[in-house]
């Protein structure tokens, strides 16, 4: 994206001011969190059909629960970036109607952000396996059981075969259709449904967008199109709309 591109953004988010923000993995990676899918993302390290599956979780508990132990403690340790601050104030200044995440940790929330769907759920909360029961993040990591049944506890991410929550879902789809930005930050935008966004979006006649240090499937839909570093890419724009 050259200076002339960014500009152009710029206006459109000024002139429309309600921009929707879609992050994937990529969003957190400033803030010391693995994404998944690049070349060294987690899903390169570890096979998430042993780690992030329902089946993973009542038949290897063991595994699954090492596994997100793990990332309870590597969340708890990572802050809000610059990006995500940006993102906030975006958002206080009427610029920003909404941000979608795929992501779990919570980190948009910590920055302010106050309008946030949260598409594959969150670490910041437990629940029981059998009776869905809430608890909290050191009964987990602690194995200990259910207070009311006695059964496992699970984090409330979604895993993979599960569905994603339908009223984030349902929020989702009403604020793509009816943006007039719709801008995708760190996002491979691989994973159904939420891959179909940016499609929407644009059906709809939105200006769409693209930050992404890799190619993406749905690069052809982008007006503007970037890899540069989130971080870097979103004081750029905060630039252009002081």
């Amino acid at each position: 994206m050259n200076g002339s591109e960014l500009k152009i953004l710029a206006s459109k988010m000024a002139g429309t001011k309600n921009a929707v923000i879609f992050t994937g993995a990529g969003m957190s990676t400033e803030s010391g969190l693995s994404d998944f899918r690049s070349k060294n993302g987690m899903w390169n390290v570890e096979d998430p059909m042993e780690l992030a599956t329902t089946t993973a979780m009542r038949g290897n508990y063991d595994k699954f629960h090492s596994f997100y132990s793990r990332r309870f403690e590597a969340m708890g340790n990572s802050r809000p970036n610059a990006g995500h601050e940006i993102i906030a104030e975006f958002e206080s200044r009427g610029l920003v109607k909404c941000v979608i995440t795929q992501n779990i940790d919570g980190l948009h929330a910590a920055a302010g952000s106050k309008t946030v769907y949260e598409l594959h759920g969150s670490v910041n909360k437990v629940r029981c396996m059998d009776c869905g029961a809430p608890s909290t993040q050191q009964d987990f990591i602690g194995r200990n059981p259910c207070a009311e049944c006695g059964g496992r506890l699970r984090p409330g991410v979604v895993l993979f075969g599960e569905n994603l929550p339908e009223d984030a879902l349902k929020s989702s789809w009403d604020a793509s259709e009816t943006c007039g930005v719709f801008m995708v930050l760190g996002s491979s935008l691989q994973v159904s449904p939420a891959n179909q966004m940016p499609s929407m979006a644009k059906n709809a006649g939105a200006f769409v967008a693209i930050c992404n240090r890799d190619v993406t499937p749905m690069d052809y839909l982008a007006d503007y199109r970037t890899n540069m570093g989130i971080g870097e890419f979103l004081m750029k724009l905060k630039a252009e709309l002081e």
